[in-house]
């Protein structure tokens, strides 16, 4: 096999197959039981992030997961971190509870390695190479996907370990209304309010949302750098969009969407002032984040053999963060995207794309403002032959900084029968530098590197996926290489002169990802059963010590039940133990419950009660999450206004 076999048996010891054993078996009574039961008919869902145009799931080579507006709005998640590893597989690192600074990694890849598109807008900070994914809420979105794999030959830098496609709310059919007001422990709120709806060939949503909570400590008393303050970290969040949509002719739309949300968060850390510099936790510091991105974008179909995209996209990625020293970091983006597809036969599409991408940073680490432009071209195939899949795409990438880039991937599936399909996968990736990694200087020395090279991997895959009614499995193995980590140089004997007195930035390694994912779920009459499992191998291969923050295991169970105008839930979560910082941080299991109640056509009561077994959870080294949390709400969906 392609996959390590030892990383593989040091995956499943102990509590990692007894987890996995829970999963399978919750996930096969389930499907022995639907085996005596006549199978609904259940099309398969259509999926945008393999291919950048709309396919059904059973024609993509590609792992991909799908959470739709009903998931969405039923899960007991307290964000969209927290919602894609519940239902996508994959890990967070958060740094505290809500509102606080989170990451996602998928298949043991870096926080920096994942692509995040709104609306197909690239997204996050180019000056620290991260998603602020604290910024995004749960009440805007509509639908994610997810690409667990490599995806660079489509969308350019930074798709290592995949992609996160969401697509906000956007109106369609007659005029509604929706609005949700929910208050929960640790002083927490929130509520949002959205009108959508389409007339003749106009559709528009508009939608505002709030939410606050006093949190707790987001560290722990004696941490690593003195800097625990007993005060409460809590956050708030403004979020607002508005979607605008004209169909000017038959087949052609344009279209106006804006997005603006605005965070406010409390941390805890130090300032170290002379004449003895120790360290001072005793000033609030606070996070300000505001996020906005806007779009025009036009739609065309001119023949059935042809469509055509085209997108002009600004994004702003502003933090203000400190206590009495304000550090500033900004990031501007205008991407200009021109997609066509062709139908070259039934079953047979070609996709071509240009692209521009600019890039500006400002911040309070770089000693001028920075720019960088991308120019890349990329062309995909997806084609169906009899009982055989097979997809391939090409990109390259042509960056101002850090030159040329060519990157390519290439799928084949076979329909083996009764519902199961064989897919394998292979391609190349690269993640490039942060401005931080290319230019930061601060008042102790430089840091940035200009010359620094991006990350490259070369990642191979194989599945098995089967489908039948309400029922599904999907099993696949991966292994990814990543070389010239982009990461800290301690010697300072190894940086490019002198002015590096404290190290530098560095291509300092290689590293080995590998590892499972298995997803089952099933329907039967009342009950909905979902289950998850990864195992996942993250090693640096110059010294065999395993990656920071990646769990070995991580595994999900979700079941609901639904009676007459009830609906029960409840969701475990188990996550193994992680290393960071010098310290391995314990695994733990949790469990959430939650209730809903329509009492009028109209009208929804709910009331979830979040960790359970009010767990003393330790996300990052040092750090905390809330403990039990029990929330109630009233939720209002509205037709015909």
């Amino acid at each position: 096999m392609f996959f390590s076999l030892s990383a593989l048996r040091a995956l499943g010891a102990g509590a990692q197959w007894r987890s996995l054993g829970f999963v399978l078996a919750a996930c096969a009574v389930g499907l022995s039981i639907s085996s005596v039961a006549q199978a609904q008919t259940n099309l398969p869902p259509v999926v945008v992030v393999a291919s950048r145009e709309p396919l059904t799931r059973d024609q993509v080579t590609s792992d991909v997961v799908v959470i739709d507006a009903q998931r969405i709005r039923e899960s007991a998640a307290d964000s969209v971190e927290d919602l894609l590893r519940r239902e996508a597989g994959v890990q967070i690192s958060r740094n505290g509870g809500p509102g606080q600074s989170s990451g996602v990694l998928i298949r043991g890849a870096s926080s920096a390695s994942t692509l995040v598109l709104i609306d197909g807008v690239r997204v996050g900070s180019a000056t620290l190479g991260l998603v602020a994914f604290n910024s995004l809420s749960l009440a805007q979105i509509e639908r994610i996907e997810v690409l667990r794999g490599p995806g660079s030959s489509l969308y350019g830098a930074d798709a290592v370990g995949g992609v996160v496609r969401i697509t906000t709310l956007r109106g369609q059919g007659p005029a509604s209304l929706s609005a949700h007001a929910a208050v929960g422990e640790y002083g927490s709120r929130e509520g949002d309010v959205a009108v959508s709806g389409s007339t003749g060939s106009f559709d528009y949503t508009a939608s505002l949302g709030h939410e606050h909570s006093n949190g707790v400590s987001a560290l722990r008393p004696n941490d690593q750098f003195s800097s625990y303050n007993p005060d409460r970290d809590g956050y708030s969040r403004r979020t607002a969009q508005l979607s605008l949509g004209q169909a000017v002719a038959p087949g052609h739309r344009v279209a106006l969407s804006v997005i603006d949300s605005r965070l406010t968060s409390r941390y805890d850390s130090a300032v170290y002032e002379a004449p003895d510099y120790l360290a001072d936790a005793t000033p609030n510091f606070r996070n300000r984040l505001d996020t906005q991105v806007a779009a025009i974008s036009y739609d065309g179909v001119w023949s059935p053999l042809w469509t055509t995209r085209v997108q002009l996209a600004h994004s702003e990625d502003e933090e203000r963060t400190g206590a009495g020293v304000i550090e500033h970091n900004l990031t501007r983006r205008d991407q200009y995207t021109w997609q066509n597809a062709f139908t070259l036969a039934p079953g047979q599409q070609v996709v071509a794309v240009l692209e521009r991408l600019e890039e500006q940073a400002q911040a309070t680490t770089l000693s001028v403002n920075r720019s960088r432009h991308n120019d890349a071209v990329a062309l995909g195939y997806s084609g169906r032959f009899g009982a055989n899949l097979l997809s391939a795409d090409v990109r390259h990438d042509d960056n101002s900084v850090y030159g040329g880039k060519t990157t390519g991937r290439l799928g084949w599936g076979y329909e083996l029968g009764h519902g199961l399909t064989a897919r394998a996968l292979a391609g190349t990736t690269f993640r490039a530098p942060a401005f931080n990694d290319l230019y930061y200087s601060d008042a102790y020395g430089n840091y940035g590197v200009p010359t620094i090279r991006p990350e490259r991997g070369r990642s191979v895959e194989v599945g098995l996926d089967w489908r039948s009614g309400d029922s599904s499995v999907s099993a696949t193995a991966y292994r990814n290489r990543v070389r010239d980590l982009i990461g800290y140089e301690s010697d300072p004997t190894l940086c490019p002169d002198a002015s590096y007195s404290g190290g530098c930035a560095s291509n300092v390694g290689k590293a080995t990802l590998e590892g499972v994912s298995l997803t089952a779920a099933q329907r039967l009459g009342a009950w909905t059963l979902r289950g998850t499992v990864d195992l996942v191998s993250a090693t640096d291969e110059l010294t065999g010590a395993r990656l920071p923050r990646r769990a070995r295991h991580h595994e999900t169970v979700n079941a609901d039940y639904q009676f007459g105008a009830w609906s029960l839930g409840g969701s475990l979560l188990v996550v193994g133990d992680r290393p960071d910082g010098g310290k391995s941080l314990g695994s733990y299991a949790t469990v959430d419950l939650q209730a809903r109640w329509r009492f009028m056509p109209r009208w929804q009561l709910e009331a979830k009660v979040l960790n359970v077994g009010d767990r003393d959870i330790e996300p990052t080294r040092d750090t905390r999450a809330l403990g039990r949390q029990v929330w109630l709400g009233l939720r209002y969906s509205g037709v015909g206004l």
